[in-house]
């Protein structure tokens, strides 16, 4: 699974740092280094919006209380 937060300033400044540590979190405590591969990128379009995660195409719009629920979804999709 692909994973992209934006770390624009727009998403920093709503919060993408503490979103990637709790993905980065999430994705240690589940064992899962070998299925996720996670990047940072720039503006995904959605600035107003919160902090955006793109997650195996699909953009997200999330923050650090909403992620690791969100990602637990994408996953039991899978």
């Amino acid at each position: 699974m692909k994973i992209e937060i934006c770390v624009g300033s727009s998403c920093h400044v709503r919060g993408s740092y503490e979103v990637v540590k709790n993905v980065e979190a999430f994705v240690k405590d589940q064992g899962l280094e070998q299925d996720i591969e996670l990047k940072g990128c720039f503006c995904m379009g959605h600035c107003t919006e919160g902090v955006s995660m793109e997650v195996d195409g699909a953009v997200l719009q999330v923050s650090e209380d909403t992620v690791v629920e969100l990602l637990s979804e994408k996953l039991r999709e899978k």
